[in-house]
């Protein structure tokens, strides 16, 4: 059956992401919230629960602070998409997958509850909505969590190409390592010489705004190239006593290499080797 479509002036057919956090704001306590990114805003749901249909069970890499925080997105549908997005190894993520591997069919509605904890905690409960009974599964903290992730998303209908195989599966169980979405070359490109020089993430978000862009995939292959050279220069800055010394070795061991089909990691990490031996007076 197809539902009405309603007609007029609407939002956007974007998802809405709930984050989970056992919080207070201006007296108001709340275990999940909003957040509007446009005014830096955290709005706060009162509502513990959440009904609708588990849609797809997903893992997502975002980068925090500089490193790879891996996320789990429930994505629901109900009067609107709504996405719960949690760090894998959180106390309601784990609560959730335990209960979640206990329902054998996903084209019943369930009802998804935030439960505070001890210590600012928040678990998940699980219901089924049409009986209203929870969901029980015994607490197990070693469980096989990617083995369980696959198990869902194959009753969702997913494919095993958004998680890793069995042979993939870390030795510990408590810890997960999965494959993360598709990254846009340029954006892998910049994340990985940033990472190799140590660069801070912060200025990298402030030259993009200075381009009035969000991401290195929106700019020209030029200017990857030079956002690319200023951090390795602003690296260079304390390792060589003649600026000019440092950025002609990068135009013939960086660029000039690249162009000539070299790897570009390898020859920014050979060009660091460079400009360090020379400091320590090795050469």
């Amino acid at each position: 059956m197809i539902a009405e479509i309603k007609l007029g002036l609407c939002n956007p057919p974007e998802p809405i992401y709930l984050y989970v956090k056992n919080a207070e704001l201006a007296g108001e306590s709340y275990l999940w919230y909003h957040y509007d990114i446009d005014r830096e805003k955290t709005i706060p749901v009162p509502q513990r629960g959440l009904t609708g249909y588990l849609s797809e069970l997903r893992l997502t890499a975002k980068e925090f602070k500089g490193k790879d925080n891996l996320k789990l997105d429930i994505v629901v549908s109900a009067d609107e998409l709504y996405v719960i997005r949690t760090g894998v190894e959180t106390n309601f993520a784990k609560s959730f997958l335990l209960a979640a591997s206990g329902v054998q069919d996903f084209s019943k509605p369930l009802i998804i509850v935030a439960t505070a904890g001890e210590q600012n905690t928040v678990f998940c409960n699980l219901y089924d909505a049409v009986s209203k009974s929870r969901i029980e599964r015994e607490w197990n903290k070693n469980a096989d969590w990617a083995t369980i992730i696959r198990d869902i998303q194959i009753l969702l209908g997913g494919t095993s190409s958004t998680i890793p195989s069995i042979a993939e599966t870390p030795v510990a169980p408590a810890k997960l390592s999965v494959v993360p979405q598709s990254v846009h070359p340029q954006d892998l490109r910049v994340k990985n010489i940033r990472t190799l020089l140590d660069y801070p993430l912060d200025l990298v978000r402030e030259w993009l705004q200075f381009q009035d862009k969000n991401s290195p995939s929106q700019l020209h292959i030029s200017k990857i190239d030079e956002l690319v050279k200023t951090m390795c220069l602003a690296w260079a800055a304390d390792k060589c006593e003649y600026p000019n010394h440092a950025e002609s070795l990068y135009q013939n061991l960086v660029v000039d290499a690249v162009a000539s089909g070299a790897d570009e990691l390898a020859t920014i990490s050979a060009w660091m080797q460079q400009l360090q031996a020379v400091k320590t007076g090795a050469v």
